[in-house]
């Protein structure tokens, strides 16, 4: 096991799920049948029945109240949230299913999601803008199969151009007669202004219609009057299209970056790439055609329309719209569990691996959130991981709008890991200099960060909770993410890398995926150290001195307004 300090998980409930109402029931779970939007960690649905407030309180107790044995009282609690069925052995699962998981603890994401073991080889972490466009358009060069894009839009300018340029050389290319794409992007996003994604993308439409697909995410909760009187921009804060997968045959890039100019110069952003990953691509591949099946599609005249026998977004019956996604998106996540659960069986039966498998030292585990259909999958890894952090684990959480939901900053103010927070600075806000009201949204930022900083000071929490602004001059800030490092330990074992930024947006209003990626291998854990380092070097601590300075000057209207609109951005 690597440097990490990778450990068997300590909880007495790694595995068990509270909706299980049979023995039946909780087999289907371990072999990846069962709905994962309808499952629960037991950890999870204490907190939620009983507050973190209460969890932290029992946690620090037992810190404090250990037996000579090691054991807290918290061991008495175990029957309030054990099933109330029989446990499955964890060391005998059925025959039929095997899924080994390696020694890491946090194998239990594998029940929620499918579970993908990879080499840490095929694994690379990219740096800096510059390095995702370069590689991107060597990828897009050398594609031979598929061409897979989801992003919140496609930009404007002339590098953008020469991505599409790059896709339309590369499909009349001989050797790429075989060549599919598929672009997912937003519906209002991507229809902004005379000039747009639409108006970039039609070009190779109207040339490759047999070989190229646009499909437009429209949100379903924009409809109605609400639809007709929103004016353009703000119709975006409704809901958005905002995975960002980038995929070119079996290689895939997961980012927060969109498809724009600026993400690829100077708009800090994070990037990693699987490589020679099958297994990984096809999921992704199959996550985007399902939502994109369930988005309208652009074509060669610029009009939209939904799919032959699909409920249309905002025009039909919303209940049914929604419901038809979910069975989309969640069929996606539970054949996949299948085959991976059937391959771990083969392999077990057999006894030897597959003559093709490489012997695994790193996890991906892809992590789904789209509250609108229903499915709630990130939302509920990310709880656990921030309720389970033990005492000296440390968590670096970035994200370029600092907006976290009530229930992750409880989370945070309530458990006993230490936390380094890294956010923008206003100067390097995206909204930074915008026209109109959007220009005061860094100030709205800069209130909120405000309220949270005074809470861990009321609370004394400031030296574990530590907030650290980022800021590069003629730059921008985009990072989002976590890299866990256990107690003890000099470099992670988690990450989490992706679309959501922990804001009320990412979990309720929009469609954001990420991917858990966890490994053994020192070599993988220096890169994504590196990563974190990086980052982070280009930031100052904010302290009570950091709000006296006249750029965190927040107008009293900005104040009162922000309490109404945060749930917006």
């Amino acid at each position: 096991m690597g440097g990490g300090g990778l450990c068997c998980f300590k909880a007495f409930y790694p595995h068990q799920f509270v909706d299980c109402v049979s023995a039946e029931s909780v087999n289907k779970v371990n072999c990846g049948a069962a709905l994962p939007g309808k499952m629960a960690a037991p950890a999870v649905l204490w907190r939620r029945l009983r507050g973190p407030g209460l969890v932290a309180l029992l946690a620090r107790l037992c810190d404090r109240s250990r037996d000579r044995g090691g054991r807290t009282p918290l061991f008495l609690l175990a029957p309030l949230v054990a099933p109330t069925t029989p446990p499955v052995a964890a060391r005998h699962p059925p025959v039929s299913c095997v899924c080994p998981r390696g020694a890491h603890r946090f194998q239990w994401v594998g029940d929620l999601v499918p579970e993908f073991g990879i080499s840490s080889s095929r694994v690379k972490v990219l740096y800096t803008p510059s390095e995702f466009y370069e590689v991107m358009k060597t990828q897009i060069k050398t594609a031979k199969k598929r061409i897979v894009m989801a992003s919140l839009y496609l930009g404007t300018g002339s590098l953008e151009q020469e991505l599409v340029d790059c896709m339309e050389e590369t499909l009349r290319s001989p050797d790429s007669s075989d060549l599919q794409v598929s672009i997912l992007l937003d519906f209002t996003r991507g229809s902004r202004g005379s000039r747009n994604s639409r108006t970039m993308l039609l070009p190779l439409l109207r040339r490759f219609p047999h070989r190229v697909r646009v499909s437009l995410f429209h949100t379903p909760n924009l409809r109605g009057l609400l639809r007709l009187l929103t004016p353009e921009r703000f119709n975006e804060t409704i809901g958005l299209q905002h995975m960002k997968i980038y995929l070119f045959d079996d290689n895939v890039i997961l980012s927060g970056a969109n498809l724009s100019d600026s993400y690829f110069s100077n708009r800090q952003d994070r990037y990693v790439m699987l490589q020679g990953c099958p297994e990984v691509a096809d999921f992704f591949s199959e996550l985007v055609g399902a939502v994109g099946d369930v988005s309208l599609q652009l074509q060669p005249d610029d009009s939209v329309c939904a799919e032959d026998g699909m409920e249309h977004p905002y025009e039909g019956d919303k209940k049914k719209y929604c419901e038809a996604a979910k069975k989309r998106v969640m069929s996606v996540i539970e054949s996949a569990q299948r085959r991976q659960c059937e391959k771990n069986s083969a392999s077990f039966q057999s006894g030897e691996p597959a003559a093709d498998a490489e012997t695994p030292d790193t996890w991906v585990y892809p992590l789904v959130q789209m509250k609108p259909f229903g499915i709630h999958i990130d939302e509920l890894v990310t709880e656990t991981l921030l309720t389970e952090a033990e005492r000296g684990d440390q968590i670096y959480l970035t994200t370029g709008y600092f907006n976290l939901t009530q229930g992750y900053m409880d989370l945070l103010l309530g458990t006993r890991a230490d936390y380094n927070i890294l956010l923008a600075a206003p100067e390097v806000n995206g909204f930074y200099g915008a026209r109109g009201i959007a220009g005061s949204i860094p100030a709205a930022y800069v209130h909120i960060e405000r309220q949270f900083y005074d809470e861990l000071s009321r609370q004394g929490q400031q030296h574990r909770v530590r907030l650290q602004e980022y800021f590069r001059d003629l730059w921008t800030f985009h990072a989002k993410g976590l890299w866990l490092y256990p107690a003890g330990a000099q470099l992670p074992c988690l990450t989490l890398i992706g679309s959501p930024n922990f804001g009320y947006r990412s979990v309720h209003r929009d469609l954001e995926t990420q991917i858990a990626l966890v490994t053994e291998n020192q070599e993988l854990q220096r890169q994504l150290d590196q990563e974190q380092r990086n980052l982070y070097s280009l930031s100052s601590r904010v302290s009570q001195a950091t709000f006296q300075h006249p750029s965190r000057h927040v107008k009293l209207w900005v104040k009162l307004v922000t309490p109404l609109i945060k749930n917006f951005f």
